[in-house]
């Protein structure tokens, strides 16, 4: 079993996730007691993508944040570097999706390719985040929408507490119970913790060179939701 490092080697990643591709959507629904379909929901309302328009969602990882996507009516392209994430959501009909192998790093789509693009839990998990947002905003086209769903930093202090003891402890025993790879959950938990606050993040997108940079906590601070625009 793999288990990836806070140093986020991509090989070590992607071969990680790889591990987990079997049980990854069934362990996501029991270790975020459900909440995962709510934040996908808000992922889709704040892209608001319409028929005819192109949506890239780069972390794909089996497609089932893609297909919540297509359902409005777009065509939508899910990307990720992990291939056993893509074996499993390519056994899946996904209307409206196309899953491709791609780096987030070096996307594989010509310069304003996309109306608007979109990563969910994934950002965390590349190892040069800035990077990741240029090539982002590289293949968007003017005007277009970026929306980042990430695991954050609850604001309020004391359930703040709570939710780090969750994570430590609690998460990678109930991963032991539900994954293909439970020592992948022990990674995830530390890139959580490790990850910046919400404020933090915003800046960076903007350095990447998106504007209009905003964002609104979920389920407390649990999850956060950037937005911002390419420039016209």
């Amino acid at each position: 079993m793999a288990r990836a490092t806070l140093d986020k080697d991509p090989a070590a990643v992607a071969a990680m996730f790889d591990d987990v591709a079997p049980r990854y959507d069934l362990t996501n629904a029991v270790l975020s007691l459900g909440l995962d379909r709510t934040w996908r929901t808000a992922v889709r309302s704040a892209l608001d993508p319409r028929p005819g328009q192109r949506v890239l969602d780069v972390a794909a990882g089996t497609g089932t944040s893609s297909a919540a996507l297509a359902r409005s009516g777009a065509d939508v392209v899910g990307c990720d570097f992990s291939l056993g994430m893509l074996r499993i959501g390519k056994a899946v009909e996904r209307r409206g999706v196309e899953l491709v192998a791609g780096d987030a790093l070096r996307l594989p789509f010509a310069d304003a390719s996309y109306d608007a693009v979109t990563i969910s839990f994934g950002l965390r998990n590349t190892s040069d985040v800035d990077r990741t947002l240029r090539e982002l905003l590289r293949v968007t086209k003017p005007g277009g929408v970026l929306v980042v769903c990430e695991f954050s930093h609850p604001t309020w202090a004391p359930f703040r507490t709570v939710y780090v003891e969750y994570l430590m402890r609690l998460l990678p025993a109930v991963a032991r119970r539900v994954s293909s790879d439970p020592e992948a959950y022990v990674y995830l938990a530390e890139s959580i913790r490790a990850w910046p606050r919400q404020a933090d993040l915003a800046g960076r997108i903007a350095a990447a060179g998106w504007t209009a940079v905003q964002w609104r906590d979920l389920t407390g601070g649990i999850v956060a939701l950037h937005r911002a625009t390419k420039p016209g």
